[in-house]
């Protein structure tokens, strides 16, 4: 099997979010990708098999299969145009989460992806807040994660989780985020239970982020940050019921597996 190795939502190699690709022409034993997966040790291990005029996607952590990935997503696209010659003006994949739609603007990639609108929440996990070390919180909120508002981007950079606590509340991520000093709004996302403590750049929190930010700043066009170490930069947009992420890709690496 080939396998690619792009650095997501970034324009340089060593930033961004690292994914491992690996395009098949039919699907193996879903035990073998999450072997894959876990031997990769990256973020995100994606899969994809030609069907009908696209293609079926599916997304590894090292420890479990997850419903939706945006920056894995963009690098499988990244793969089809740069090293597989796709020459169609859209990318149209199937997944757990409904069609994803992913079409070329320059350098950058466009993903269309289902918008997730988290709702405000007055009982959540104890473990939550005092494993996330905060004194002060806006808000907590759910969709597929829990998110955490906090007043400002300096309080998303000061975060030093304990895992231990957060591993103990069964959900797949948590979010924090505060409005930008120098951009619309700012994440981190941590998710300890699928074996990733922090995830440098994640496509599907934005998923519900742009619904909520938009809302809150009034306005359907943004620009946000991933605070990780590694950093990233997403070109936002909600669009009814879907949301449009712009972000570029870095060729890293190309390999091949045997076992």
């Amino acid at each position: 099997m080939n396998l690619y190795q792009i650095d997501a939502f970034a324009d340089k190699v060593f930033s961004g979010n690292p994914a491992a690709v690996i395009p098949l022409e039919k699907w193996i034993e879903t035990g073998l990708m999450q072997q894959i997966a876990a031997e990769n040790n990256l973020a995100e291990t994606v899969f994809f098999v030609p069907e009908n005029d696209g293609f079926h996607i599916r997304w590894f952590t090292p420890e479990l299969e997850i419903d939706l990935c945006g920056h894995a997503t963009l690098a499988a696209a990244y793969v089809l145009y740069y090293f597989l010659g796709y020459d169609k003006p859209m990318i149209r994949f199937q997944s757990k989460s409904g069609p994803l739609l992913v079409c070329r603007e320059g350098e950058l990639l466009c993903l269309d992806f289902p918008s997730w609108m988290p709702e405000r929440l007055t009982e959540y996990p104890d473990e939550l807040i005092s494993g996330l070390k905060i004194a002060t919180h806006a808000g907590v909120y759910k969709k597929r994660d829990y998110i955490v508002e906090l007043e400002t981007e300096q309080d998303v950079l000061n975060v030093r989780p304990d895992f231990t606590l957060l591993n103990k509340i069964d959900v797949i991520g948590i979010i924090i985020t505060a409005p930008g000093k120098h951009c619309d709004f700012v994440s981190r996302f941590f998710a300890p239970n699928c074996g990733i403590p922090e995830d440098p750049v994640t496509g599907s929190s934005h998923s519900q982020l742009i619904p909520f930010w938009s809302e809150k700043l009034g306005k359907t066009k943004m620009y946000a940050k991933q605070l990780s170490a590694r950093g990233g930069e997403i070109w936002c947009e909600l669009k009814g019921n879907r949301v449009i992420m712009k972000g570029k890709g870095a060729f890293y690496m190309k390999g091949e597996i045997f076992f």
